[in-house]
């Protein structure tokens, strides 16, 4: 597959921002959006509370010992949608190949693009300011040959800045970069590699495809090829769903259920917002859990008619969360709906981030 001009669009702070768009009185003020209870959930956090170390899926007690001038803001996902069309708008004027990863993000392939602009990087600029012009919000990029080096680029002059890796760059960008560092590459992943003696991308790619075949399995494969750079997956704006789902793995693993029905409910609130935004529902309902010690169990229910009502959803997972005698503290939540009814729908652009739950 020869190389492309890929885009990744990476919205800065984007709920915490829009709200500090729309009230100018939160400005350059440490916020989180989430609630601001004993067993609330920070969703996002301004840059000025993330200095004090609050970050997405932090309890909200914690966030609050950590910033004691932190303001909680409700969310409003409508809003936060609409501003998201605004700038899917925006992406179109550009090209048709947009794969959105979420509400604040998305892969753009601009090889060939409306503009006829053979620099993607002057390309992202005009984006971005563009955003920017039309939002209000800054956005910041990343531009190289294929989505995975894009995806880890635009992280690295935010906010609202932007980094392009060429082909020639490859080495003295992913070599020294850490592992943790690499998409596709979580916690627990990450872990293993370091016990291996894998800290870096120049240890990665010192491996053998046997060796990482041994000790990831069907993942090995994967590693050894974004060690090298490489990473065939097109920006597909067609991506037929099998499932719509979210998860959210704790700051700190919980084992009251109290507690456990509360952080729920966001994640089944995405889900629901997936859902109702491509006009698709589902069947199945599945709740899946993480234990502390890294086992992952998962229970469903389907139902005899279709469903995206965040209510109906979160009854059914909240149920299999009741009966689910809980032994070991929880790490990690997610909810997923499944059997779709997409049947008479050909092209339904989605595509479903299964990390943090906002």
């Amino acid at each position: 597959m020869p190389n492309r001009k890929i885009i990744h669009i990476d919205m800065d702070a984007f709920y915490a921002s829009v709200e500090q768009l729309d009230n100018p009185a939160l400005k350059r003020k440490p916020i989180a959006v989430g609630g601001s209870n004993e067993r609330g959930v920070v969703a996002a956090a301004s840059y000025e509370a993330r200095k004090f170390g609050v970050k997405s899926a932090m309890s909200s007690v914690l966030a609050a010992k950590m910033c004691p001038d932190l303001i909680f803001i409700k969310p409003r996902f409508d809003r936060y949608r609409a501003v998201s069309q605004q700038i899917r708008e925006i992406f179109l004027e550009y090209t048709d190949l947009v794969e959105p990863l979420s509400l604040d993000e998305a892969y753009l392939d601009v090889t060939q693009n409306k503009k006829n602009m053979p620099s993607a990087t002057l390309l992202a600029k005009e984006i971005r300011a563009k955003i920017l012009e039309k939002t209000g919000l800054t956005a910041s990029a990343g531009i190289s040959i294929n989505k995975f080096l894009a995806k880890i680029a635009s992280d690295f002059n935010k906010p609202n800045g932007q980094k392009t890796v060429t082909e020639a760059d490859i080495d003295d960008f992913l070599l020294p970069l850490k592992i943790q560092k690499f998409h596709g590459i979580g916690k627990v992943t990450t872990e293993k590699m370091r016990s291996l003696g894998i800290f870096t991308g120049a240890d990665l790619r010192n491996q053998s495809l046997e060796f990482l075949n041994l000790n990831f399995g069907n993942r090995g494969e994967y590693y050894y090829n974004i060690a090298r750079g490489i990473h065939l997956s097109e920006v597909n704006p067609n991506r037929l769903a099998k499932s719509v789902g979210a998860e959210n793995t704790f700051e700190s693993n919980l084992s009251e259920k109290n507690d456990l029905q509360n952080a729920l409910l966001p994640i089944v609130e995405k889900v629901a917002q997936r859902l109702q935004k491509k006009n698709v529902k589902g069947k199945t309902i599945t709740l899946k859990i993480k234990f502390e010690d890294f086992n992952i169990i998962t229970r469903s229910i389907t139902q005899q008619h279709f469903t995206d009502d965040v209510e109906e959803i979160f009854s059914t997972a909240s149920g299999l969360l009741k009966n689910e005698p809980l032994e070991k503290s929880i790490r990690l939540l997610g909810v997923s709906v499944s059997q779709l009814n997409i049947h008479a729908k050909k092209e339904i652009q989605l595509k479903i981030p299964f990390h943090d739950f906002f």
